[in-house]
């Protein structure tokens, strides 16, 4: 079996692909990312998703594959280079809660809850009630998910493709010394992370991204493989309706300037029906679908039965023998 080299800032790397696990196990996080990357763009010339890769294992690669070509150029089939430009304009504004991303630092007002009384729903008088759980917060922006989900007692991976976001959550966080245990933000794609983490986490946080990603089914088929078996999947999102256009869009980008014109693409909001089809043929069983609904006058979220504007999402991983 030939062996092949990988080089990123002088770093070299000699890669035997039957233990390229392990080899991946030995770097540290930020060069596995990058090392990812590059594997993928590389698998893709050749036909060959990463995902069957380390299934089989089987397949041959030259020295001259690993010479990489555009230093720091993302590769992997979620990222939408147009999306990743476009939040990294809007780094600055995250933890402005008076500002363009006023509705989504409120609508922690439903999901952290939903989220909680999810994962743990007995009652309990602790205040870190989601101790010993992993939980991945998949596009984790700013990180003003990831960080009140710490703060419950959870150990958290926040994942954001986006340089500028990614900085912008570390820097915050850094300023509460109790999150230092608990919370790390990752600068890389979901996928990055499948060769160490693949069905490690309890749960995975995908809220306010399926519309941001270019390949919504490989999205949701990575979260599906991080997540361990009986583990829990979370989804905010939008649903694909002529009301959903005109309100997300017409009203909120348009009209009322809520958020900067272009922050939706109505062709990637996705109806809850094709997402269940999604997550059922990644082995995931949908349990809850709510409707909910934001009030531009209050600043507020509430739980609705109509699912055609704004919905949340939960499913659990079907165990091998369900």
């Amino acid at each position: 079996m030939a062996s092949s080299t990988f080089s990123h800032n002088a770093i070299r790397i000699s890669v035997n692909i039957r233990s390229l696990p392990e080899t991946m196990g030995s770097l540290n996080v930020h060069v596995q990312c990058v090392f990812t990357r590059h594997l993928h763009r590389i698998l893709n010339s050749k036909g060959v998703t990463l995902h069957d890769a380390f299934l089989v294992r089987n397949f041959h690669l030259s020295r001259r594959d690993f010479v990489q070509t555009h230093e720091g150029t993302h590769y992997g089939s979620t990222i939408d280079k147009d999306e990743i430009e476009k939040f990294n304009k809007l780094a600055n504004n995250w933890w402005s809660e008076n500002g363009e991303m006023k509705a989504l630092h409120a609508m922690n007002q439903l999901r952290v809850p939903f989220i909680r009384d999810t994962l743990v729903p007995e009652k309990s008088i602790t205040s870190s009630p989601l101790k010993g759980l992993r939980i991945l917060d998949a596009g984790s922006g700013g990180g003003f998910l990831s960080e009140p989900l710490a703060r419950l007692g959870a150990t958290v991976v926040g994942v954001d493709a986006s340089e500028k976001n990614h900085r912008v959550a570390k820097l915050h966080s850094s300023h509460d010394s109790s999150l230092e245990k608990d919370l790390t933000y990752i600068n890389c794609e979901i996928e990055d992370l499948l060769p160490k983490e693949k069905g490690s986490f309890h749960a995975v946080v995908a809220s306010e991204i399926l519309e941001h990603v270019a390949d919504t089914e490989t999205f949701v088929r990575a979260c599906s493989d991080l997540v361990m078996p009986d583990g829990s999947l979370f989804f905010t999102t939008l649903n694909k309706t002529n009301l959903s256009y005109a309100l997300s869009i017409v009203a909120a980008e348009r009209l009322l300037k809520i958020v900067p014109v272009g922050t939706h693409d109505w062709s990637k909001f996705i109806d809850p029906l094709d997402l269940q089809d999604l997550l059922d043929k990644y082995d995931c069983s949908t349990h809850q679908v709510h409707g909910m609904f934001y009030n531009l006058l209050t600043n507020r979220w509430d739980w609705i039965r109509d699912t055609s504007i704004n919905y949340m999402l939960h499913a659990v991983k079907r165990t091998p023998d369900s």
